[in-house]
């Protein structure tokens, strides 16, 4: 496989790996949108109460007096 600067793929004790440097590719907004998405499949495994959008939203204005 191919080098690119800033990443770097590994394998320790049979797990496989991909390390990226945040200083050269932290900005790119394709790697921020994997990252929210590991994020958001870790909520899913959180135990805890979870309220739709649209619910919060609708309690939200009816508390602060808005439409």
């Amino acid at each position: 496989m191919e080098q690119i600067l800033g990443i770097k793929y590994g394998n320790a004790t049979g797990r496989r790996y991909v390390q990226v440097d945040l200083d050269v590719h932290g900005e790119n907004e394709l790697l921020q949108d994997f990252l929210d998405g590991l994020e958001v499949e870790a909520a899913k495994n959180e135990k805890g109460e979870y309220v739709p959008l649209e619910e919060f939203m609708q309690k939200e204005y009816k508390r602060r007096g808005l439409k």
